[in-house]
């Protein structure tokens, strides 16, 4: 099975919210029988795929693809969506990291256990963000459009530069910042980094704290968003932030669309503020066909998938057997939310 990361900034960075329950570090009591698989992880891949993994590693439980209906039946889902009926459930796993669509009060009120996926998408994510700063470097997405077009239009001598030297702050340096720093870093760019605190994290050249990210971001010719969302970074990334990016540079937001404030992204974009973005969430999603950014050049639309991988399930599959096992020896969770 793959080694799954663990994350040098857990609390304040990583994809998913800031763990303040006091009962986290205690063992919870679920007497497992039937886990459910819920059909809405068919979004990200096969049900059957991740049911037959957790089957394959000996799972206690019986473990089975569910829909709505059959939510009663289970002691334990592995979702990517919310159900009402799961407050009547003992453990809820998320397949993503980010758990925003959960109602933590709720779940709180209910006894119900929260855990996600996060540690998982450092890598996939990396990959994923190096292919957008690779495509603005190198032009790659401008051939593409060429190609649709049957055009053979070579760029200006000054347009494609190599990414070596240049800098990239991300937002975020929990397992998803750290993941994009980790594949920035081979290829020779100078990677710093926005958190809660300014003390040093792997794999950063410098840290900076939140208070200080419009200098963070000044000097940057990508900025990468790898944030949760919550009260804290709803629409961090505002106007005041593209007035202090630099004319060439680049937004990349791979953390959760409503951490950027999009109108005033389009208003950049549209006055030439910024060079252009590559965007894998958005506030609305899917992205309404009326939105602007889906007719710019120097944007990149892709559909909330840049943690996809062929090896999600059995990533997501390994989580959650290590929580089962940690259950039968009466051991606190892995990636505890609530």
């Amino acid at each position: 099975m793959p080694t799954r990361e663990s994350d040098p900034d857990p609390d304040p960075d990583s994809n998913s919210s800031a763990n303040t329950d006091t009962n986290a570090d205690a063992a919870p009591s679920i007497d497992l029988d039937h886990l459910g698989v819920h059909t809405s992880v068919s979004a990200v891949f096969p049900p059957a795929e991740l049911a037959t993994e957790l089957a394959d590693l000996s799972t206690s439980a019986t473990v089975n693809v569910i829909g709505d209906d059959q939510i009663s039946d289970c002691d334990a889902v592995v979702t990517l969506d919310h159900r009402e009926a799961f407050l009547d459930l003992d453990w809820v796993h998320s397949i993503q990291a980010g758990v925003d669509r959960f109602p933590f009060d709720e779940f709180r009120a209910n006894d119900v256990v929260l855990t996600n996926s996060t540690g998982i998408h450092g890598r996939s994510i990396g990959e994923t963000v190096a292919g957008y700063l690779l495509s603005f470097a190198r032009r790659l997405h401008t051939y593409v459009a060429a190609q649709q077009d049957r055009r053979w239009e070579q760029p200006e001598w000054d347009e494609a530069v190599t990414l070596s030297g240049k800098t990239a702050c991300v937002l975020g340096t929990g397992t998803l910042g750290s993941g994009v720093a980790d594949v920035l870093g081979a290829l020779d760019m100078r990677v710093t980094g926005v958190r809660r605190s300014a003390d040093p994290v792997p794999g950063f050249e410098e840290v900076y704290a939140t208070d200080d990210r419009r200098d963070a971001i000044a000097d940057a010719e990508f900025v990468i968003v790898t944030l949760p969302l919550t009260d804290d970074t709803h629409h961090l990334v505002d106007a005041d932030a593209f007035d202090a990016m630099r004319e060439d540079a680049y937004l990349v937001n791979v953390g959760r669309g409503p951490v950027v404030d999009e109108d005033a992204l389009i208003d950049a974009l549209e006055s030439n503020s910024i060079a252009g973005a590559a965007l894998d969430v958005f506030e609305t999603e899917p992205l309404p066909e009326n939105s602007p950014l889906w007719g710019m050049d120097e944007v990149i639309v892709t559909p909330h998938c840049g943690a996809f991988t062929v090896d999600y399930f059995r990533d997501v599959a390994e989580l959650v057997f290590e929580n089962v096992e940690r259950l039968a020896d009466d051991e606190p969770f892995v990636n505890r939310v609530v």
